[in-house]
Protein backbone atom coordinates (compact mmCIF):
# COMPACT_ATOMS: atom_id res chain seq x y z
CA UNK A 1 0.00 0.00 0.00
CA UNK A 2 1.11 3.56 -0.68
CA UNK A 3 0.71 4.30 3.08
CA UNK A 4 4.00 1.35 3.48
CA UNK A 5 5.80 2.74 0.30
CA UNK A 6 5.87 6.49 1.77
CA UNK A 7 7.64 5.13 4.61
CA UNK A 8 10.07 2.79 2.89
CA UNK A 9 11.33 5.86 0.81
CA UNK A 10 12.80 7.25 4.69
CA UNK A 11 12.94 4.19 7.29
CA UNK A 12 12.01 4.74 10.52
CA UNK A 13 9.47 7.42 12.15
CA UNK A 14 10.21 8.10 15.26
CA UNK A 15 7.63 9.07 17.48
CA UNK A 16 9.25 12.52 17.70
CA UNK A 17 9.11 12.73 13.79
CA UNK A 18 5.29 11.52 14.14
CA UNK A 19 4.53 14.04 17.28
CA UNK A 20 6.17 16.84 14.56
CA UNK A 21 3.75 16.18 11.93
CA UNK A 22 0.87 15.25 14.47
CA UNK A 23 1.49 19.35 15.89
CA UNK A 24 0.88 20.91 12.14
CA UNK A 25 -2.25 18.57 11.66
CA UNK A 26 -3.74 20.00 14.96
CA UNK A 27 -3.09 23.31 13.13
CA UNK A 28 -4.84 22.18 10.28
CA UNK A 29 -1.58 21.85 7.90
CA UNK A 30 -0.87 19.01 5.36
CA UNK A 31 1.17 16.73 7.51
CA UNK A 32 3.97 15.54 5.86
CA UNK A 33 4.05 11.96 5.48
CA UNK A 34 7.18 10.45 4.03
CA UNK A 35 9.41 8.39 6.35
CA UNK A 36 6.46 7.74 8.94
CA UNK A 37 6.14 4.18 9.23
CA UNK A 38 2.15 3.26 11.21
CA UNK A 39 3.43 0.14 13.43
CA UNK A 40 1.49 -1.07 16.46
CA UNK A 41 4.03 -0.82 18.38
CA UNK A 42 3.73 3.27 17.48
CA UNK A 43 -0.29 3.19 18.06
CA UNK A 44 0.43 1.92 21.78
CA UNK A 45 3.18 4.66 22.02
CA UNK A 46 0.89 7.48 20.91
CA UNK A 47 -1.34 6.05 22.88
CA UNK A 48 0.76 5.83 26.13
CA UNK A 49 1.57 9.50 25.80
CA UNK A 50 -1.86 10.39 25.17
CA UNK A 51 -2.51 8.93 29.38
CA UNK A 52 0.47 9.44 30.95
CA UNK A 53 0.19 13.79 29.50
CA UNK A 54 -3.70 13.54 30.73
CA UNK A 55 -2.10 12.22 34.07
CA UNK A 56 0.68 14.52 34.41
CA UNK A 57 -1.40 17.68 33.86
CA UNK A 58 -4.33 16.56 36.16
CA UNK A 59 -1.86 16.44 38.50
CA UNK A 60 -1.09 20.02 37.92
CA UNK A 61 -5.05 20.50 38.05
CA UNK A 62 -4.81 20.11 41.98
CA UNK A 63 -2.55 21.92 44.36
CA UNK A 64 -1.43 20.39 47.53
CA UNK A 65 -1.86 16.63 48.22
CA UNK A 66 -3.53 14.82 45.53
CA UNK A 67 -4.48 10.58 45.57
CA UNK A 68 -3.81 8.29 42.59
CA UNK A 69 -7.59 6.89 41.09
CA UNK A 70 -6.97 3.97 38.99
CA UNK A 71 -10.78 4.07 37.58
CA UNK A 72 -9.66 6.87 35.39
CA UNK A 73 -7.27 4.47 33.47
CA UNK A 74 -10.54 2.56 32.67
CA UNK A 75 -12.71 5.40 31.39
CA UNK A 76 -13.22 8.66 28.92
CA UNK A 77 -11.98 5.49 25.75
CA UNK A 78 -15.33 6.98 23.80
CA UNK A 79 -13.48 9.82 21.68
CA UNK A 80 -10.37 7.52 20.67
CA UNK A 81 -12.47 4.65 19.91
CA UNK A 82 -15.12 6.98 17.86
CA UNK A 83 -11.45 7.93 15.89
CA UNK A 84 -10.79 4.99 15.17
CA UNK A 85 -13.75 3.60 13.62
CA UNK A 86 -13.66 6.78 11.74
CA UNK A 87 -10.24 6.47 10.72
CA UNK A 88 -11.72 2.94 9.31
CA UNK A 89 -14.45 4.26 7.27
CA UNK A 90 -12.68 7.39 5.59
CA UNK A 91 -9.60 5.01 4.70
CA UNK A 92 -8.36 5.42 1.02
CA UNK A 93 -6.18 4.47 -1.76
CA UNK A 94 -3.26 6.84 -0.35
CA UNK A 95 -3.91 6.55 3.52
CA UNK A 96 -4.80 3.57 5.09
CA UNK A 97 -6.46 3.21 8.63
CA UNK A 98 -3.29 2.35 10.10
CA UNK A 99 -1.71 5.98 8.93
CA UNK A 100 -4.90 7.86 9.76
CA UNK A 101 -5.01 6.30 13.66
CA UNK A 102 -1.25 7.06 14.02
CA UNK A 103 -1.73 10.56 12.78
CA UNK A 104 -5.00 11.14 14.65
CA UNK A 105 -3.57 10.00 17.70
CA UNK A 106 -0.39 12.27 17.46
CA UNK A 107 -2.55 15.34 16.56
CA UNK A 108 -4.76 14.78 20.20
CA UNK A 109 -1.42 14.14 22.42
CA UNK A 110 -0.38 17.96 20.85
CA UNK A 111 -3.74 19.73 21.24
CA UNK A 112 -3.64 18.10 25.00
CA UNK A 113 -0.39 19.06 25.72
CA UNK A 114 -1.28 22.88 24.56
CA UNK A 115 -4.54 22.85 25.83
CA UNK A 116 -3.12 21.27 29.09
CA UNK A 117 -0.32 23.83 29.81
CA UNK A 118 -3.16 26.79 29.31
CA UNK A 119 -5.45 25.15 32.21
CA UNK A 120 -2.29 24.67 34.38
CA UNK A 121 -1.65 27.85 34.33
CA UNK A 122 -4.80 29.78 34.51
CA UNK A 123 -5.54 27.15 37.67
CA UNK A 124 -2.29 28.24 39.52
CA UNK A 125 -2.98 31.66 38.27
CA UNK A 126 -6.83 31.34 39.65
CA UNK A 127 -8.48 32.31 36.43
CA UNK A 128 -9.68 28.86 36.29
CA UNK A 129 -13.33 30.08 37.51
CA UNK A 130 -17.07 31.93 36.79
CA UNK A 131 -15.41 35.00 38.34
CA UNK A 132 -12.46 36.05 35.92
CA UNK A 133 -13.93 34.36 33.08
CA UNK A 134 -17.95 34.43 33.39
CA UNK A 135 -20.30 31.19 32.57
CA UNK A 136 -19.97 31.72 28.74
CA UNK A 137 -15.98 31.84 28.96
CA UNK A 138 -16.15 28.19 31.61
CA UNK A 139 -17.88 26.96 29.21
CA UNK A 140 -15.67 28.17 26.19
CA UNK A 141 -13.05 26.99 27.99
CA UNK A 142 -14.05 23.62 28.73
CA UNK A 143 -15.57 22.51 24.98
CA UNK A 144 -12.34 23.99 23.78
CA UNK A 145 -10.51 21.20 23.24
CA UNK A 146 -13.46 18.50 22.13
CA UNK A 147 -14.33 20.64 19.54
CA UNK A 148 -10.34 21.61 18.44
CA UNK A 149 -10.18 17.67 18.37
CA UNK A 150 -13.02 17.41 16.39
CA UNK A 151 -12.31 19.88 13.82
CA UNK A 152 -8.63 19.09 13.91
CA UNK A 153 -9.33 15.26 12.86
CA UNK A 154 -12.20 15.94 10.37
CA UNK A 155 -9.68 18.52 8.52
CA UNK A 156 -7.14 15.95 8.30
CA UNK A 157 -9.24 12.98 6.97
CA UNK A 158 -11.04 15.38 4.42
CA UNK A 159 -7.48 15.82 3.49
CA UNK A 160 -6.04 12.66 3.38
CA UNK A 161 -8.66 9.93 3.21
CA UNK A 162 -12.24 8.72 1.46
CA UNK A 163 -14.48 12.24 1.52
CA UNK A 164 -18.14 10.34 0.82
CA UNK A 165 -18.41 9.62 4.65
CA UNK A 166 -17.49 12.64 6.29
CA UNK A 167 -21.38 13.79 7.32
CA UNK A 168 -21.13 10.36 9.29
CA UNK A 169 -17.90 10.90 10.65
CA UNK A 170 -18.48 14.09 11.67
CA UNK A 171 -21.61 13.04 13.76
CA UNK A 172 -19.85 10.10 15.41
CA UNK A 173 -17.26 12.63 16.87
CA UNK A 174 -19.44 14.94 18.04
CA UNK A 175 -21.52 12.34 19.38
CA UNK A 176 -18.60 10.69 21.27
CA UNK A 177 -17.28 13.98 22.31
CA UNK A 178 -20.83 15.13 24.20
CA UNK A 179 -21.36 11.96 25.42
CA UNK A 180 -17.32 11.65 26.77
CA UNK A 181 -18.36 15.47 28.62
CA UNK A 182 -22.00 14.24 29.88
CA UNK A 183 -20.30 11.18 31.43
CA UNK A 184 -17.80 13.12 33.39
CA UNK A 185 -15.23 10.22 33.81
CA UNK A 186 -13.38 10.31 36.57
CA UNK A 187 -9.81 12.06 37.31
CA UNK A 188 -6.37 10.92 37.55
CA UNK A 189 -6.09 12.71 40.75
CA UNK A 190 -8.08 14.04 43.14
CA UNK A 191 -7.33 16.42 46.56
CA UNK A 192 -5.62 14.04 48.83
CA UNK A 193 -7.36 15.39 52.30
CA UNK A 194 -9.06 12.74 54.50
CA UNK A 195 -12.12 13.99 53.82
CA UNK A 196 -12.45 13.64 50.35
CA UNK A 197 -10.63 10.22 50.39
CA UNK A 198 -14.01 9.47 52.86
CA UNK A 199 -15.99 11.04 50.07
CA UNK A 200 -14.52 8.23 47.45
CA UNK A 201 -15.50 5.44 49.04
CA UNK A 202 -17.80 3.52 47.91
CA UNK A 203 -20.97 2.32 49.71
CA UNK A 204 -20.66 -1.78 50.00
CA UNK A 205 -24.25 -3.14 50.16
CA UNK A 206 -22.92 -6.42 52.56
CA UNK A 207 -25.85 -8.23 54.32
CA UNK A 208 -24.78 -6.95 57.39
CA UNK A 209 -25.25 -3.47 56.24
CA UNK A 210 -29.18 -4.00 54.55
CA UNK A 211 -29.76 -5.64 58.30
CA UNK A 212 -28.86 -2.90 60.62
CA UNK A 213 -30.24 0.02 58.20
CA UNK A 214 -33.86 -0.98 59.32
CA UNK A 215 -33.34 -1.72 62.67
CA UNK A 216 -31.25 1.52 62.61
CA UNK A 217 -34.01 3.28 61.77
CA UNK A 218 -36.48 1.68 64.31
CA UNK A 219 -33.65 2.72 66.51
CA UNK A 220 -33.61 6.41 65.94
CA UNK A 221 -37.31 6.86 65.89
CA UNK A 222 -37.76 5.04 68.96
CA UNK A 223 -35.38 7.79 70.52
CA UNK A 224 -37.58 10.73 69.64
CA UNK A 225 -39.59 11.91 72.68
CA UNK A 226 -43.16 12.52 72.77
CA UNK A 227 -44.42 15.72 72.96
CA UNK A 228 -44.82 17.62 76.07
CA UNK A 229 -48.11 18.72 76.99
CA UNK A 230 -48.98 23.03 76.86
CA UNK A 231 -45.72 23.48 75.43
CA UNK A 232 -44.72 23.75 71.61
CA UNK A 233 -42.64 21.21 70.74
CA UNK A 234 -40.50 21.33 67.90
CA UNK A 235 -39.53 18.27 66.19
CA UNK A 236 -37.08 18.28 63.12
CA UNK A 237 -36.14 16.19 60.43
CA UNK A 238 -33.17 17.22 58.09
CA UNK A 239 -32.91 14.98 54.91
CA UNK A 240 -29.47 15.08 53.18
CA UNK A 241 -29.78 12.35 49.54
CA UNK A 242 -26.70 12.81 47.88
CA UNK A 243 -23.97 11.13 49.04
CA UNK A 244 -21.65 12.95 46.11
CA UNK A 245 -20.88 16.27 47.71
CA UNK A 246 -19.78 16.20 51.12
CA UNK A 247 -21.13 19.46 51.96
CA UNK A 248 -24.94 18.51 52.02
CA UNK A 249 -23.70 15.71 54.93
CA UNK A 250 -22.09 19.00 57.00
CA UNK A 251 -24.91 21.07 56.42
CA UNK A 252 -27.75 18.15 57.72
CA UNK A 253 -25.58 18.35 60.98
CA UNK A 254 -25.29 21.82 61.29
CA UNK A 255 -29.36 22.60 60.95
CA UNK A 256 -29.66 19.43 63.21
CA UNK A 257 -27.35 21.27 65.95
CA UNK A 258 -29.59 25.12 65.46
CA UNK A 259 -32.39 23.27 65.47
CA UNK A 260 -31.37 21.07 69.03
CA UNK A 261 -29.26 23.91 70.94
CA UNK A 262 -32.00 27.09 69.89
CA UNK A 263 -35.77 25.85 69.17
CA UNK A 264 -34.97 23.10 71.97
CA UNK A 265 -35.80 20.39 69.30
CA UNK A 266 -32.75 17.87 71.57
CA UNK A 267 -33.95 14.53 71.64
CA UNK A 268 -36.49 15.43 68.73
CA UNK A 269 -34.26 15.36 66.32
CA UNK A 270 -33.92 12.79 63.62
CA UNK A 271 -31.11 13.18 60.34
CA UNK A 272 -31.65 11.42 57.62
CA UNK A 273 -28.08 11.23 55.06
CA UNK A 274 -26.60 8.96 52.48
CA UNK A 275 -22.94 9.37 53.03
CA UNK A 276 -20.36 6.83 53.88
CA UNK A 277 -19.26 8.16 57.11
CA UNK A 278 -22.99 8.12 58.73
CA UNK A 279 -23.70 4.72 57.87
CA UNK A 280 -23.73 3.35 61.47
CA UNK A 281 -25.19 6.68 63.06
CA UNK A 282 -28.16 7.63 60.88
CA UNK A 283 -30.39 6.08 58.72
CA UNK A 284 -30.36 6.26 54.83
CA UNK A 285 -32.06 9.48 53.48
CA UNK A 286 -34.53 7.74 50.89
CA UNK A 287 -38.34 9.11 50.59
CA UNK A 288 -39.23 5.87 52.00
CA UNK A 289 -37.73 6.78 55.39
CA UNK A 290 -38.42 10.13 54.83
CA UNK A 291 -42.08 8.88 54.39
CA UNK A 292 -41.66 6.99 57.74
CA UNK A 293 -40.10 9.77 59.99
CA UNK A 294 -42.67 12.39 59.46
CA UNK A 295 -45.50 9.11 60.27
CA UNK A 296 -43.48 8.64 63.86
CA UNK A 297 -43.48 12.48 64.17
CA UNK A 298 -46.82 12.39 63.62
CA UNK A 299 -47.78 10.15 66.25
CA UNK A 300 -45.79 11.68 69.05
CA UNK A 301 -46.35 15.51 69.00
CA UNK A 302 -49.73 17.21 69.33
CA UNK A 303 -50.62 17.77 65.88
CA UNK A 304 -52.68 21.18 66.88
CA UNK A 305 -49.90 22.45 69.21
CA UNK A 306 -46.73 21.10 67.99
CA UNK A 307 -44.50 22.32 64.74
CA UNK A 308 -42.57 20.29 62.59
CA UNK A 309 -39.97 21.63 60.79
CA UNK A 310 -38.03 20.09 57.77
CA UNK A 311 -34.73 20.73 56.31
CA UNK A 312 -33.95 19.19 52.68
CA UNK A 313 -30.74 19.94 50.94
CA UNK A 314 -29.44 18.57 47.58
CA UNK A 315 -28.87 19.64 44.25
CA UNK A 316 -32.06 20.29 42.73
CA UNK A 317 -33.89 20.63 38.96
CA UNK A 318 -36.37 22.71 37.34
CA UNK A 319 -39.26 20.48 37.40
CA UNK A 320 -38.72 20.18 41.18
CA UNK A 321 -37.02 16.85 41.58
CA UNK A 322 -34.42 17.07 44.86
CA UNK A 323 -31.48 14.56 43.59
CA UNK A 324 -30.63 11.50 45.40
CA UNK A 325 -27.61 9.51 44.74
CA UNK A 326 -25.77 6.60 46.84
CA UNK A 327 -24.40 4.45 44.28
CA UNK A 328 -24.16 1.47 43.99
CA UNK A 329 -27.91 1.88 45.45
CA UNK A 330 -30.71 3.07 43.48
CA UNK A 331 -32.27 6.21 45.24
CA UNK A 332 -35.48 7.79 43.78
CA UNK A 333 -35.67 11.49 44.10
CA UNK A 334 -38.32 13.51 46.47
CA UNK A 335 -40.63 15.57 44.63
CA UNK A 336 -42.65 18.56 46.37
CA UNK A 337 -46.12 16.36 45.59
CA UNK A 338 -44.63 13.21 47.49
CA UNK A 339 -43.66 15.22 50.62
CA UNK A 340 -47.26 17.55 50.86
CA UNK A 341 -48.91 13.89 50.42
CA UNK A 342 -46.90 12.40 53.01
CA UNK A 343 -47.28 15.19 55.48
CA UNK A 344 -51.53 15.32 54.71
CA UNK A 345 -51.35 11.70 55.46
CA UNK A 346 -49.54 12.08 58.83
CA UNK A 347 -52.42 14.94 59.81
CA UNK A 348 -49.73 17.38 61.03
CA UNK A 349 -50.68 20.56 60.65
CA UNK A 350 -48.45 23.22 61.61
CA UNK A 351 -44.49 22.76 58.99
CA UNK A 352 -42.03 24.45 58.59
CA UNK A 353 -40.18 23.64 55.27
CA UNK A 354 -37.06 24.65 54.17
CA UNK A 355 -35.57 24.08 50.58
CA UNK A 356 -31.77 24.30 50.04
CA UNK A 357 -31.33 23.41 46.47
CA UNK A 358 -31.56 24.90 42.82
CA UNK A 359 -34.47 26.22 41.67
CA UNK A 360 -36.33 25.26 44.38
CA UNK A 361 -38.73 28.06 44.55
CA UNK A 362 -41.07 25.25 42.66
CA UNK A 363 -41.54 24.16 45.45
CA UNK A 364 -43.26 26.99 46.86
CA UNK A 365 -46.58 26.53 44.91
CA UNK A 366 -46.99 22.62 45.90
CA UNK A 367 -46.25 23.11 49.45
CA UNK A 368 -47.81 26.61 50.72
CA UNK A 369 -50.78 26.61 52.77
CA UNK A 370 -52.59 27.75 55.93
CA UNK A 371 -50.27 26.29 58.64
CA UNK A 372 -47.15 26.12 56.44
CA UNK A 373 -43.93 27.73 56.06
CA UNK A 374 -41.42 27.41 53.35
CA UNK A 375 -38.25 29.06 53.01
CA UNK A 376 -36.01 28.48 49.42
CA UNK A 377 -32.69 28.60 48.78
CA UNK A 378 -33.58 30.09 45.24
CA UNK A 379 -36.55 30.97 42.90
CA UNK A 380 -38.15 28.50 40.74
CA UNK A 381 -35.57 30.44 37.82
CA UNK A 382 -32.17 30.13 39.44
CA UNK A 383 -29.86 28.18 40.34
CA UNK A 384 -28.51 28.17 44.66
CA UNK A 385 -24.85 28.62 44.80
CA UNK A 386 -22.29 26.70 47.16
CA UNK A 387 -23.04 23.38 46.96
CA UNK A 388 -20.21 22.25 45.69
CA UNK A 389 -17.20 19.33 46.99
CA UNK A 390 -14.96 22.44 47.61
CA UNK A 391 -18.11 24.16 50.01
CA UNK A 392 -18.38 23.97 53.83
CA UNK A 393 -22.06 25.11 53.63
CA UNK A 394 -24.02 26.31 50.98
CA UNK A 395 -24.71 29.91 51.35
CA UNK A 396 -28.09 29.47 52.03
CA UNK A 397 -27.50 27.02 54.90
CA UNK A 398 -24.27 29.26 56.36
CA UNK A 399 -26.12 32.83 56.02
CA UNK A 400 -29.77 31.45 57.27
CA UNK A 401 -28.87 29.03 59.74
CA UNK A 402 -25.56 29.17 60.78
CA UNK A 403 -25.37 33.06 61.13
CA UNK A 404 -29.39 33.98 61.40
CA UNK A 405 -31.18 31.45 63.57
CA UNK A 406 -28.17 30.00 65.59
CA UNK A 407 -27.54 33.16 67.49
CA UNK A 408 -29.32 36.31 65.91
CA UNK A 409 -32.84 35.23 65.61
CA UNK A 410 -35.32 32.81 66.49
CA UNK A 411 -37.94 34.38 63.75
CA UNK A 412 -37.05 32.25 60.57
CA UNK A 413 -39.11 35.12 58.03
CA UNK A 414 -36.30 37.48 60.01
CA UNK A 415 -33.45 35.09 59.48
CA UNK A 416 -34.59 34.66 55.66
CA UNK A 417 -34.85 38.13 55.18
CA UNK A 418 -31.12 38.77 56.61
CA UNK A 419 -29.81 36.02 54.74
CA UNK A 420 -31.26 37.51 51.46
CA UNK A 421 -28.91 40.46 51.25
CA UNK A 422 -25.76 38.27 52.83
CA UNK A 423 -26.30 35.59 49.99
CA UNK A 424 -27.01 38.57 46.99
CA UNK A 425 -23.28 39.70 48.38
CA UNK A 426 -21.53 36.44 48.44
CA UNK A 427 -22.62 35.43 45.21
CA UNK A 428 -21.45 38.53 43.78
CA UNK A 429 -18.33 38.50 44.85
CA UNK A 430 -17.97 34.80 44.05
CA UNK A 431 -18.73 35.67 40.30
CA UNK A 432 -21.89 34.33 40.30
CA UNK A 433 -23.12 35.51 36.76
CA UNK A 434 -26.07 33.12 35.82
CA UNK A 435 -28.40 35.89 38.05
CA UNK A 436 -29.36 36.25 41.85
CA UNK A 437 -30.31 32.97 43.17
CA UNK A 438 -33.74 35.10 45.00
CA UNK A 439 -34.02 32.84 47.80
CA UNK A 440 -38.25 32.47 48.65
CA UNK A 441 -40.35 32.30 51.35
CA UNK A 442 -44.54 31.65 51.96
CA UNK A 443 -45.77 31.61 55.64
CA UNK A 444 -49.73 30.78 55.73
CA UNK A 445 -51.57 32.74 58.19
CA UNK A 446 -52.39 29.83 60.47
CA UNK A 447 -48.14 29.19 61.37
CA UNK A 448 -47.52 32.96 61.82
CA UNK A 449 -49.24 33.22 65.31
CA UNK A 450 -48.25 29.70 65.94
CA UNK A 451 -44.47 30.86 65.25
CA UNK A 452 -44.60 34.30 67.58
CA UNK A 453 -45.49 31.98 70.12
CA UNK A 454 -42.62 29.92 69.88
CA UNK A 455 -40.50 32.41 69.71
CA UNK A 456 -42.18 34.12 73.36
CA UNK A 457 -40.87 30.58 74.58
CA UNK A 458 -37.87 30.30 73.33
CA UNK A 459 -36.54 33.84 74.58
CA UNK A 460 -38.32 33.22 77.96
CA UNK A 461 -36.08 30.29 78.41
CA UNK A 462 -32.97 32.20 77.57
CA UNK A 463 -30.78 32.79 80.46
CA UNK A 464 -30.96 36.04 82.13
Amino acid sequence: MNEYRDASAAPGGSLAHWMREGARAAFFLRPRWKGLLPTPAMVALLVLCGILLNMAFERLYVTGAAVFDWRAVASGWLPTLAAIWVCYMMRGPQRGTASLVCMVLAQSVCISLLTGAVYALMIHAQLFNARALGTAGMWGLLLAPGAWNILAQLALLWREGNRRPLPLAALSLAAAVALHYAAQPPSFWLPGDDELQDQRRQLSLTQELMEAQPQLLAQRLKEIRKQRPGTIDVYAITFAPYSDEDVFRRESAMVAEVMAQRFGAEGKNLQLVNHVQTLQQWPWATPRNLQRAIQRVAELMDRNEDILFLHLTSHGARDGQLAAEFWPMTVAPVRPADLKAWLDEAGIRYRVISISACYSGSWIPVLAGDGTLVMTAADAEHTSYGCGRGSELTFFGRAMFHEQLRSRTHSFEAAHAAARDIIRQREEEAGKDDGYSNPQISAGPAIKPRLARLEEQLKAQLPR
